[in-house]
């Protein structure tokens, strides 16, 4: 493949940060596998190599070794976990990510959905209560954020939990892997991480004597049965608790915004509630709550003619990927009428597709269904932008100010 010559820094620039999809855009076009200035830093890029990568397991290592952060020169640079991270659900490679996933999948999805629905209606018809009444609010604040911290500590089966304490913990864990700080900042979050290790740990001992019928109980019964050491336990949940938290908040903030910039698709919506699944599937393409995860090499490979060498790390780009036009019709627009509106990697692909999947799509559907019942217009606050979190990682909005006009 021909040597393209992309600069490095682009990869953290702050406006590629703010906008990506014409960087995405580039990479697709140009360089569908490349590194970052010769940094072992890999991105990837187009639809069809990404499902390659999460295909080719014994290739691409989904164990996580490094993370990276950004060096004076505006690089990504990066820095080793060290030898005892070990291997947890998402960061698993079998047969442990079986062993894990099996653990706590059924209490995702079998035994827990359907109970919790009547429980987000009503978390969320409280949040919207306290924006309707205010002329323009941050809807992360009083709902973006509050509905997805408050179901996964209830699915998790917290006790006494400080959600704020949680929220940050969520948004700190995502933040590690986010690669904009300076390496100083990554150790000083890292350092911080070991807090909510702290809670976690005495919540887990309680759980030891009596398991629940939650997450929370099936980690200690996994536990107990040797599925995981207490250390990959702990972690265990904090990986829920931030992929719980992390994926609805930044789906729930990035939905509200593409209705409030277009009056016409709100009012098909209001008119059509039954698109609102829909409309969930494409805002998970068009703005993916992560736009990547890693994979690690444990040996020397090549990807899309591209040779990569063994300890290097892959950026997933699954952002750039749900742009894919070799892939989607009109990749860059809503189209609620797509066949297959599921065929996007906004939840991963593969062994490691998110298994918060099915919760994030339920409470993105009964909180956007309740607000626009509940409304008759939703417009972006016209003194005060919407901010985006400073990250590679997530697409979250840190602040989304809206006017709200009730029915």
């Amino acid at each position: 493949m021909t040597k393209v010559d992309v600069p490095g820094t682009l990869l953290l620039d702050s406006a590629v940060i703010e906008d990506p999809y014409p960087f995405y855009r580039r990479l697709r076009e140009d360089a569908p596998v490349w590194q970052a200035s010769n940094t072992g830093l890999f991105t990837v890029s187009t639809f069809e190599l990404v499902a390659e990568v999460t295909a080719r397991i014994e290739d691409f290592s989904s164990n996580i070794t490094r993370l990276f952060y950004r060096d004076d020169a505006g690089l990504p640079c990066r820095v080793s976990f060290g030898e005892d991270v070990g291997q947890v659900l998402a960061t698993a490679d079998p047969p442990a990510h079986a062993l894990h996933r099996g653990t706590v999948f059924p209490e995702l999805v079998a035994k827990r959905m359907e109970t919790l629905e009547p429980d987000v209606v009503q978390i969320a018809n409280a949040c919207i209560d306290r924006a309707l009444a205010e002329a323009t609010v941050d809807y992360m604040e009083v709902v973006g954020n509050i509905v997805p911290i408050t179901m996964i500590s209830r699915l998790i089966g917290f006790q006494d939990s400080d959600l704020d304490q949680l929220l940050q913990a969520a948004f700190d864990s995502t933040e590690m892997l986010g690669g904009t700080l300076s390496l100083d900042e990554l150790g000083a979050l890292m350092a911080r991480s070991l807090e909510v290790q702290s809670y976690i740990a005495g919540q887990l001992a309680t759980a030891l004597s009596a398991p629940g019928d939650d997450l929370l109980g099936a980690v200690a019964r996994g536990l107990t049965n040797g599925v995981f050491e207490e250390p990959g336990a702990r972690v265990m949940l904090q990986t829920l608790l931030s992929a719980g938290g992390e994926s609805t908040t930044s789906l729930l903030g990035n939905s509200v915004r593409i209705l409030a910039e277009d009056q016409n698709l709100q009012d098909q919506l209001r008119a059509n509630p039954e698109q609102i699944p829909a409309f969930v599937e494409e805002a998970l393409r068009l703005e993916s709550p992560f736009r990547f995860h890693m994979r690690s090499t444990p040996r020397d490979t090549t990807l899309g003619g591209v040779d990569i060498a063994a300890e290097s790390t892959l950026l997933l780009l699954w952002g750039a990927a749900n742009r894919d036009p070799a892939e989607f019709d009109h990749p860059d627009q809503i189209d609620l009428g797509r066949p297959t509106p599921r065929h996007h990697v906004g939840f991963g692909r593969g062994m490691h597709h998110c298994v918060g999947a099915p919760l994030a799509r339920m409470e993105a559907r009964v909180v956007l269904s309740a607000l626009l019942e509940r409304t008759g217009r939703i417009a972006l606050d016209p003194g005060r932008a919407p901010t985006w979190v400073d990250s590679l990682m997530v697409r979250r909005h840190a602040r989304l100010p809206v006017q709200l006009v009730p029915r």
